[in-house]
């Protein structure tokens, strides 16, 4: 399980492309050892997840939605 290691997490993703929830990501972010610099970068990074993983989560919403018989 990921709960808190993105070494695991990595290897979930490649193997059942799942994508870690982003409170699990600012966890481990929270938890790494960084750099003032590295932080601005990571978090920058992470803030463009935050967005990528709510669009994804609609599409899917709206997917499984019309599987369910459920959306237009």
């Amino acid at each position: 399980m990921y709960h808190y290691d993105p070494l695991t997490a990595l290897e979930e993703l490649k193997e059942e492309a799942l994508l870690p929830n982003p409170v699990r990501v600012r966890d481990m972010m929270a938890r790494a050892h960084m750099t003032p610099e590295q932080s601005l970068d990571i978090n920058r990074k992470f803030q463009d997840y935050l967005q990528a993983f709510g669009e994804a989560q609609e599409i899917a919403d709206a997917i499984l939605g019309k599987l369910a018989g459920k959306g237009v």
